[in-house]
């Protein structure tokens, strides 16, 4: 296949070439090297390139739609509003790309190395990213509805009124991570660890925190109804003016908590930790108490 005057073949060296909107939809350019290369608007539907190099190519508006990139290496690419529908990143090195406004919906990025990627608004609906690393990642306002993060690497990362309503995040490690006024309705973050992240005003209603690690965590003005905390570790949280109507906290760990104004109504708080807990102005109506008796 001959492009804009480049020949294009499998393990073909195409540094910085210029394919600006051709068609490469279905070709094969597994393990070439296209470094550099400006791909800008290019059709790579159902293309082939795994373990390519595409080393800060430029593949802004790129159509990737089914591409297998797997293990391709995308360090420092410009992917911008591509859409890469369905596309297979798994193991894929994406540090410091630029995915912003892109088309992940249902993208595999299993292991795939995403460190410090902006992700901002793009759509991750139903995206698998288990084993994914995020650290650092910026997912301001991205779509991560049905996302499957099971133990993704989040540390630090930027989820600032990010959808994550009903995504896995089982074992995510989203340390120090912002998660504020981010949906996390329905959310699994079971044994996730969240100590220090900052989740003021997120939405957590009916999400699963079972056995999850909250030490330090914001948790303000956070809706929390119907969460289920059980056994979950929130030593040193933040929860002043929380809502944790009908919440489930058997046997959670509340130390030095702050409950300032927070809404316990008709929450199960059956051997919770309460030692040096401020409950200041807490409303506690219909709570059952560690010691298994009902707050009138």
């Amino acid at each position: 296949m001959e492009v804009n005057g480049y020949t294009i073949v499998a393990s073909a060296d195409l540094t910085d070439a210029d394919l600006t909107d051709a068609d490469l939809s279905f070709a094969d350019l597994e393990g070439a090297n296209l470094t550099g290369a400006n791909l800008t608007g290019a059709n790579l539907t159902g293309a082939t390139l795994s373990r390519a190099t595409l080393l800060g190519a430029d593949l802004t508006g790129a159509n990737l739609t089914g591409a297998n990139l797997l293990g391709a290496y995308l360090v420092s690419a410009n992917l911008t509003r591509a859409n890469l529908f369905g596309a297979n990143l798994k193991n894929a090195p994406l540090y410091g790309a630029d995915l912003t406004r892109a088309n992940l919906i249902s993208a595999t990025f299993y292991g795939a190395d995403l460190r410090s990627v902006d992700l901002i608004s793009a759509d991750l609906t139903d995206a698998d990213l288990r084993s994914a690393d995020l650290e650092g990642a910026n997912l301001t306002r991205a779509d991560l509805t049905r996302a499957n993060l099971t133990r993704a690497d989040l540390t630090g990362a930027n989820l600032t009124r990010a959808d994550l309503r009903s995504a896995n995040l089982e074992g995510a490690d989203l340390t120090g991570a912002n998660l504020t006024d981010a949906n996390l309705y329905g959310a699994n973050l079971t044994r996730a660890d969240l100590t220090n992240a900052d989740l003021f005003g997120a939405d957590l209603e009916g999400a699963n925190l079972i056995r999850a690690d909250l030490e330090g965590a914001n948790l303000g003005f956070a809706n929390l109804t119907n969460a289920y905390l059980i056994s979950a570790y929130l030593t040193d949280a933040s929860l002043t003016n929380a809502d944790l109507t009908d919440a489930n906290l058997i046997r959670a760990n509340l130390t030095d908590a702050n409950l300032t104004d927070a809404n316990l109504t008709n929450a199960n708080l059956t051997d919770a930790n309460l030692t040096d807990a401020d409950l200041t102005n807490a409303n506690l109506t219909g709570a059952t108490m560690p010691d298994g008796t009902i707050n009138e």
